[in-house]
């Protein structure tokens, strides 16, 4: 099944310097657009069929999911206890011993939890259903640096930067920023090893637009910091009309 937004909040094509960071609000936190019904219903299908792929937690880590779940029910199922009604009318119960999982169900954001470990910020928990071409599986338990090597640009300059801008932020003050990405196909899960080449597609011809709206916040308990990633797939087509409207 293709999955598609019809519009984008923001203009993904126009290019910021790395990291791209600016302030956003915890009213803007989470976003829910016309896609909702159809990207909850693939995440909940790949939790069921490959959950090994898409979730990872250290025990250790176990606290800030409890806390990231909380602060999730907060803002977007205000109220929200025992179980709760989604907006396409589905109901999750809310099951504590198992965060993760239950914020899977609950918003369309992938949430990844990175952790101090020394000097640097580590993968220490999340569930990503839909990668853009990177596996969980190998950045599990990895610094920010490891991360990221796969991605042009990110060299050891950006990376002292972006070190230092995670432990600059602040409870309640959450920072984002956005990318865009060519892609011959809509799916929105789609792995890839560090390891396999990527191919980057030609914007004037590749068939769809996917761009990642990536917001970072602090947990003001655990002090972990939150790393939410809610996808956009949009028509190529589409974005030219919403660009250039008649």
């Amino acid at each position: 099944m293709t999955i598609l937004q019809s519009s984008i909040p923001y203009d993904p094509l126009s290019e910021r310097p790395l990291p791209g960071i600016q302030p956003a609000s915890m009213e803007t936190w989470l976003h829910r657009d016309d896609a909702f019904a159809a990207q909850m219903q693939h995440r909940g299908a790949l939790l069921r069929d490959r959950r090994a792929d898409v979730l990872a937690l250290d025990p250790a880590a176990e606290p800030a999911a409890q806390e990231v779940l909380d602060l999730v029910l907060h803002h977007a199922y205000p109220g929200g206890s025992g179980t709760v009604i989604r907006p396409d009318g589905q109901e999750v119960c809310i099951d504590r011993k198992h965060p993760l999982e239950t914020l899977c169900n609950l918003v369309q954001e992938d949430i990844c939890i990175l952790q101090k470990r020394g000097e640097e910020h580590v993968l220490t928990g999340a569930i990503l259903c839909f990668p853009a071409s990177w596996r969980l599986s190998e950045k599990f338990m990895r610094p920010l640096i490891d991360i990221h090597l796969p991605v042009d640009r990110y060299d050891e300059n950006v990376a002292r930067r972006v070190q230092r801008l995670f432990d600059g932020i602040q409870p309640g003050r959450p920072l984002w920023r956005y990318n865009a990405l060519w892609y011959d196909n809509a799916e929105l899960y789609q792995p890839r090893s560090a390891q396999e080449p990527r191919h980057i597609k030609d914007p004037g011809t590749a068939p769809y637009l996917r761009s990642e709206r990536q917001t970072l916040l602090r947990l003001p308990k655990s002090q972990s910091v939150i790393f939410s990633i809610h996808t956009y797939v949009l028509a190529a087509e589409r974005l030219r009309k919403i660009e250039n409207p008649a």
